[in-house]
């Protein structure tokens, strides 16, 4: 049988930290999914308007790029989802002042609204799924930062 000739590094799927943390992440974003449906956002959205309002506190002037790099995100799919967010009427974008290629992102009233409600489910949803008696939400949250950082330049 060719099956057999099949060489896996791991013994099974639960050693494999990769096939884990799909399976994690899948679970995980089924659960944000319920609780951003209902604000007419997906995690990607909420995630872009969060990394908006936290370099807003910093800057009157925040653009695209900004934004993606806060993100670690391609340039051209944040482009593409603040248009659909400026549709919703969840942020404008306008002409920067002194770049005339860049585009100015600000956060809406009702975009403001709307993320507020959104961090609120989701903070909630992310202590309910991964609140575990043996798991140490620091050392775990410390450990997938190494791991961020370690292959953010890869």
């Amino acid at each position: 049988m060719i099956n057999k000739d099949i060489d896996f590094h791991f013994k099974s799927p639960e050693d494999s930290p990769g096939y884990l943390l799909g399976q994690l992440t899948t679970l995980w974003q089924r659960k944000q999914k319920r609780v951003l449906d209902p604000l007419d956002l997906t995690q990607t959205q909420l995630v872009l308007l969060a990394a908006l309002a936290w370099l807003s506190k910093e800057s009157d002037a925040v653009t695209q790029i900004d934004i993606a790099n806060q993100g670690n995100a391609d340039r051209m799919m944040v482009s593409k989802v603040l248009r659909t967010l400026a549709e919703k009427k969840f942020v404008t974008r306008k002409e920067h002042k002194t770049d005339t290629r860049a585009k100015t992102i600000k956060l809406t009233t009702l975009g403001a609204e709307v993320l507020q409600k959104a961090l609120i489910a989701v903070e909630k949803a992310d202590l309910e799924f991964f609140s575990q008696p043996d798991v140490d939400l620091f050392i775990l949250n410390g450990s997938m930062s190494k791991l961020i950082n370690k292959n953010k330049e890869q």
